[in-house]
């Protein structure tokens, strides 16, 4: 996640937990093809050696081995599958000879030749299908199913900042807008239905890792690895509605975002944006970086979840600090508060998340749950009894707050998840992930869909964050990722509900 410091185009690398910076390197190999005829006398250490190249020697000769490795089992499944692929059209001019001999033939030998046929016509239809199988293996998981673009519409992607987006969310006031925190340093508010840009925030001087906005009023709290949060008011109009999309046009044919300029913003040059550069108020009692923040209910305090291991709970009015929320052993990676009672839960690279309780003045309980093998990533609340953990260790886990002692349900995944999202009405979690997935599951585990992605669908790097609105009558998703965009699904909810 994002840490203080770094500006300009290079802020994405300054501005990177050290996660990010594992999964940001790519290594760059120039592979030496094992079938190649090599001069006599030199040695795979003198042609490593001659090759320009930073990582170390015996490194390099290890990733060499292992892509011959792979290379000869794909050069085995070739061969097999053309040796099956012979076999079968043996078969088959077998078959086509036995069915010419059984007509005019001794009826007792037809009846033998028969049987032998259909015994020959069963090995041949399995060999078939076995082929079938085989070869449909390699590209089935490239390949977005026809159900899940039914139940998943692309509605819009809103592109304009310069650096990878750690989150976003939608206000809970009319006008309804959507907002975007990036490690470019701003925040930015967009129009839901157009894509536009309508206001930028610039008051940060360091990565913008989280958004949030007050319950009743037009004011966003935002956190910020230059060790503030900062909330600020904001005045913005929507643009005129513009027509719906044309869904049913294919894909590829959908504008791909890297075609646009570094910084454009959707048809508006990015000085032309109207900009707000001054903090209504500003949090400064963390001693590292505000990874997160949240309104408590009912908009008079903030808790902020920071990299020096605390929480802070602050009243608006005064930004004064009324507590300081210690226990983790490592740094926090987020933080949230309940819809209706005054309960923060907050989440650590230490494996555990802790749920503080403020309900009563008097007394500030804490409970500490150690459900997960790796960093959690996220806890978020649902509007029922339920919390719901994400974790680096590739599970998600719902809670029941009355116990609390186990979760009532855990989903197993192929890769690390980010910051989670729940919808109040129906209670669908969203998971994004490591991997650029985005999947959706009901609490009870099932899943249920997977948003598409192809080359010009989704998103091409990490996806950090979901959010969810449920305001109109249809339900929208919105995904960001480090790919500098946040993308808008439109999400058939019976449809949905119906595949389940």
């Amino acid at each position: 996640m994002p840490v203080e410091g770094g500006s300009g185009s290079g802020s994405a690398s300054a501005v990177r937990h050290p996660k990010q910076k594992r999964k940001a390197h790519s290594l760059s190999i120039r592979r030496t093809n094992s079938t190649e005829e090599r001069t006599p006398g030199i040695t795979r250490g003198d042609m490593l050696e001659g090759q320009d190249s930073k990582l170390p020697l015996a490194l390099r000769s290890n990733l060499l081995d292992l892509f011959g490795q792979i290379e000869r089992e794909f050069e085995n499944l070739y061969i097999e599958n053309l040796e099956l692929r012979r076999e079968i059209d043996s078969l088959n001019e077998r078959l086509t000879g036995d069915g010419q001999t059984v007509e005019g033939g001794d009826p007792t030998k037809g009846a033998l030749k028969t049987k032998a046929s259909h015994s020959t016509s069963q090995l041949s239809q399995k060999l078939k299908t076995t082929y079938k199988a085989s070869t449909s293996k390699i590209v089935s998981s490239f390949k977005a199913t026809a159900g899940s673009r039914a139940l998943c519409q692309l509605l819009k992607e809103y592109v304009g900042h310069r650096d990878g987006i750690w989150d976003l969310s939608v206000t809970r006031t009319q006008p309804v807008v959507l907002g975007t925190a990036s490690a470019d340093h701003s925040a930015l508010l967009w129009s839901i239905e157009t894509g536009k840009c309508l206001l930028r925030y610039t008051g940060h001087q360091g990565s913008v890792n989280s958004i949030k906005f007050h319950p009743t009023e037009q004011m966003a709290l935002t956190a910020s690895g230059d060790q503030t949060s900062h909330i600020w008011r904001y005045m913005v109009q929507l643009p005129a509605p513009q027509p719906p999309p044309d869904v049913s046009a294919p894909c590829d044919e959908d504008q791909d975002s890297s075609d646009r300029e570094e910084g454009e913003v959707d048809g508006e040059g990015p000085f032309e944006v109207p900009t707000v550069r001054v903090a209504t108020a500003t949090l400064k009692s963390h001693q590292g970086v505000v990874i997160a923040a949240d309104w408590l209910v009912g908009g008079r305090q903030v808790v902020t979840a920071s990299w020096d291991r605390a929480a802070n709970l602050y009243e608006v009015e005064t930004s004064e600090l009324v507590h300081a929320l210690t226990g983790h052993d490592q740094e926090l990676t987020h933080c949230c508060t309940h819809p209706t009672q005054r309960l923060v839960v907050t989440s650590s690279r230490d494996t555990t998340f802790r749920l503080w309780d403020f309900r009563d003045p008097s007394i500030h309980s804490v409970n500490v749950f150690q459900g997960h093998t790796d960093t959690v990533t996220s806890a978020v609340f649902t509007v029922g009894d339920n919390v719901v953990s994400g974790s680096d260790d590739r599970t998600v886990k719902v809670w029941d707050l009355k116990n609390m002692r186990s979760p009532i349900a855990t989903i197993r995944t192929d890769s690390a998840v980010n910051r989670i999202s729940v919808s109040a009405n129906q209670r669908i979690i969203a998971l994004p992930h490591d991997n650029r997935q985005v999947r959706l599951f009901d609490m009870s585990g099932v899943r249920l869909a997977r948003l598409p992605r192809s080359n010009r669908m989704g998103h091409r790097r990490m996806v950090c964050c979901t959010a969810w609105n449920e305001e109109n009558q249809s339900c929208n998703l919105f995904t960001c990722g480090f790919d500098r965009q946040a993308i808008g699904w439109n999400i058939n909810i019976p449809a949905l509900l119906q595949e389940k």
